[in-house]
């Protein structure tokens, strides 16, 4: 049976009271009182229920309200993907408090900022953390909380001050019940904030609002088709709004989220077998080193469906997948933090659309648009602008920013006076004349070299139809006379001597001149951010320090 629960409005005590009641955990609540007895997470074997996952974070509101965390205040979680992730995130939705995940990859210095900037009362973490979070923590005067999740690993020296608890995070979900009321938080409020790097400067708070999650999570798991059968692979890093929407979308269905960490493309293959998983979300150097290993028939068979975003797939690698996976459908997607979830191309489309990014999602609109903010004509480039329910809040600390980056979308009704505010992304596409929108790359990535400018996504869809290729990326680096060389970085199966001019040669028989890489560069890996993808920024100062030593080729 359900938890009751003493919420001034909960959904899971009242499932009639409609779908205006859209805070997460009341979101939640809803799929317990429907499916309390089915597998909501699975965690390294083990799992917990609906009824469980929702008693376990009425438990932990009650022990976070007596630690003095309430509505407003943000709670940081600094922990690779598991459960405790997603019960702090519950607890918090209960109390009105705003979700802080920080990713576990991160150093001393950047959890140091994500702390300071969101002025966070209270953490969670692992205990093999502590001496990260003791540097992380000099200085600071904001954390009230430290709370280890488990006794494992060596303690380190905290700043004085604070409070932390020795491996009581259990006995905290496990007491009992107290009054948990909630008053004054509506669905446009914040619930989390998701930290993401930008082109300049320390990575900024994007403002998640309760409606972005809950709509998100709709919206999604009706174009995927989720039923309460699906069991979800969250390989992605919560802290990622992408990762996070996977638990969300299994939530809103009844389905199982499947928490785990990629690090290996062989190891997540194996759980893929061992759980049974039918639904797996990446990004697409995931999807890169995936689409090079042979997959086991009982994976193929279970996936019904994978899915892309974070950046374009390149054709080989679709192509490659879909040899491997003949009976799964692949969902070419595209989103950004600051509006969650955008668009995706409908997989019965992907044989005559191949590169295309799809249409906007339900109930939102994307277009492509000039500067000064009027539609694009067909095939001309221009910015992505995304419009509704998904378009977040804003930055955290960052007016100027927030001013920049969220702007009036100009109506068509000219009679209607007040624009609604849409997220102008800083990536670059176009829209063809049946309204498939086709991703051309960022802004800010884009390499100008002899007057012409280079999306770096067209030299790497080139590199990459290459069998030995496994990953690569495309930068341009400064040149006194180009005023941008190309730079191509590649992980290859088998190295060769003459790889590097075997690349040159295919991108010069593929490719216009001013296109074709001067350099080719082999690397064992691909520097990354948090959330996986390639660091371009890291990447190009590798290269620029790599190449200085090398003899330059010109055509």
């Amino acid at each position: 049976m359900p938890v009751e629960c003493r919420d001034s409005v909960c959904v899971s005590c009242d499932p009639t009271a409609g779908p205006s009641m859209t805070l997460l955990h009341q979101f939640f609540d809803i799929s317990a009182a429907r499916w309390p007895d089915n597998e909501a997470l699975r965690w390294h074997g083990q799992g917990s229920s609906y009824a469980r996952l929702q008693r376990r974070s009425l438990s932990l509101a009650t022990a976070l309200r007596e630690l003095g965390v309430g509505a407003g205040e943000r709670v940081v979680s600094y922990l690779q993907n598991r459960p405790e992730t997603i019960e702090l995130a519950l607890a918090c939705s209960r109390l009105g408090a705003i979700h802080v995940p920080a990713n576990a990859m991160l150093r001393a210095r950047q959890l140091a900022h994500v702390l300071n900037d969101s002025g966070a009362r209270l953490l969670l973490a692992s205990r093999v953390s502590a001496p990260v979070i003791a540097e992380a923590l000099v200085g600071n005067s904001a954390l009230r909380h430290v709370l280890w999740c488990d006794a494992q690993g060596e303690s380190a020296p905290l700043p004085s001050g604070l409070t932390a608890s020795n491996g009581d995070y259990e006995p905290l979900c496990l007491q009992s019940l107290g009054e948990v009321r909630l008053e004054g938080v509506i669905e446009d409020d914040p619930a989390a904030l998701l930290y993401t790097s930008g082109s300049t400067g320390r990575a900024k708070g994007v403002v998640v609002s309760h409606r972005n999650l809950v709509s998100g999570a709709h919206i999604v798991a009706g174009y995927l088709h989720n039923t309460m059968h699906d069991r979800i692979l969250v390989a992605l890093p919560l802290s990622f709004d992408y990762g996070f929407s996977q638990v969300t979308t299994a939530f809103s269905v009844g389905a199982c989220a499947v928490l785990t960490h990629f690090a290996l493309p062989a190891g997540l293959l194996q759980e893929i077998v061992s759980e049974r998983i039918t639904a797996l979300a990446g990004v697409p150097t995931m999807w890169m080193h995936l689409a090079a290993m042979q997959w086991p028939q009982q994976a193929a068979g279970n996936l019904r469906y994978i899915t892309n975003s974070g950046g374009a797939l390149p054709v080989a690698v679709i192509q490659s997948l879909q040899a491997r996976l003949p009976n799964t459908a692949i969902y070419c997607m595209y989103g950004l933090t600051e509006a969650f979830r955008s668009t995706y191309l409908d997989p019965a489309e992907l044989p005559q659309r191949a590169g295309s990014i799809g249409k906007a999602i339900a109930g939102q609109q994307v277009t492509v648009r000039r500067a000064d903010g009027s539609v694009c004509d067909p095939d001309e480039v221009g910015e992505l602008v995304h419009r509704g329910s998904l378009v977040t809040l804003g930055y955290w600390n960052h007016e100027a920013l927030t001013a920049h980056r969220f702007r009036p979308v100009r109506h068509q009704l000219t009679q209607l006076k007040r624009d609604d505010i849409g997220v102008w992304s800083g990536d670059l596409a176009r829209c063809d004349a049946e309204g498939f929108l086709y991703f051309i790359g960022r802004a800010d990535d884009m390499i100008k070299s002899s007057g012409y400018r280079i999306s770096p996504a067209e030299v790497e869809e080139v590199v990459m139809s290459l069998p030995q290729i496994v990953e690569c990326a495309a930068v341009g680096l400064a040149d006194e006379t180009l005023g941008h060389r190309v730079v191509v970085a590649v992980v290859v199966k088998d190295m060769a001597a003459d790889l590097p001019e075997k690349v040159r040669h295919h991108c010069r028989v593929q490719l216009p001149a001013y296109m074709v890489p001067a350099q080719v560069v082999v690397m064992n890996e691909l520097p990354r951010n948090a959330n996986g993808k390639c660091d371009r920024g890291a990447l190009a100062q590798m290269l620029t320090e790599h190449v200085a030593m090398q003899p330059q080729v010109t055509e």
